[in-house]
């Protein structure tokens, strides 16, 4: 499905024209980034884990043993024309080679603690799928260091649609305030190659993570 059709469920061209936050290190955030009616199809066709911990989505093979809605935006978010407006946003040369894509449907009460990612990351995008957050925990923050989850630059709301990304630095702490239930996303991580992709997909449990993803039902 070409990225300029009306069918094409993310809204490349907002996320284009979106100014990039530089400090205190790289980071956006833009509602509706998966357009209204798309996220709720994926939303519906959610796979569920029934527990936490993330899980590798399934490559363009396993497609179609997924939702339709769910797939569509899976596929998109896979695309070169996805690779390649991130590469420009965040003035890096990524590739798709080096795109981790993992699910996760739970939060736990332990979650959410304030971290930067590995070192082996370059950037990441998480996509949120859900109806409606009214919860004060499990709303991401940026934050300016790494003692104080009040001490944010932004605060984004897990809701339909919703993407946050960032680039991996030193200082890039995030975090949120706990919370236990439900809360779906879709991460993206491009990593520093090829390698460190397959390794720390690897790590996730590609096998046994999706077999549980797949066996649940949809929310």
């Amino acid at each position: 499905m070409p990225a300029d059709t009306a069918d094409w469920p993310i809204d490349l061209e907002r996320f284009r024209a979106a100014p990039l936050t530089t400090e205190p290190f790289p980071h956006l955030a833009l509602t509706e980034f998966v357009k209204p009616a798309a996220a709720a199809l994926a939303r519906q066709g959610f796979p569920s884990s029934g527990q936490g911990g993330l899980a590798p989505a399934p490559g363009r093979e396993g497609l179609a043993g997924l939702n339709p809605g769910f797939a569509v935006l899976l596929a998109a978010l896979r695309s070169p024309e996805m690779t390649a407006a991130f590469s420009a946003k965040f003035g890096l040369p990524l590739s798709n080679e080096s795109l981790m894509v993992t699910l996760r449907d739970r939060c736990q009460a332990k979650d959410g603690r304030i971290h930067t990612d590995s070192v082996s990351k370059q950037v990441t995008a998480l996509i949120y799928l859900n109806d409606g957050w009214t919860p004060e925990g499990g709303r991401l923050r940026l934050l300016r260091g790494p003692d104080d989850i009040d001490d944010m630059i932004a605060e984004v709301l897990p809701l339909d649609g919703t993407l946050v990304c960032f680039r991996r630095t030193d200082n890039s702490w995030h975090g949120h305030k706990p919370y236990e239930g439900v809360r779906r996303y879709i991460m993206l991580n491009w990593m520093v190659d090829a390698g460190a992709a397959k390794r720390e997909t690897l790590r996730h449990g590609l096998s046994a993570a999706w077999k549980r993803l797949s066996g649940g039902s949809s929310m």
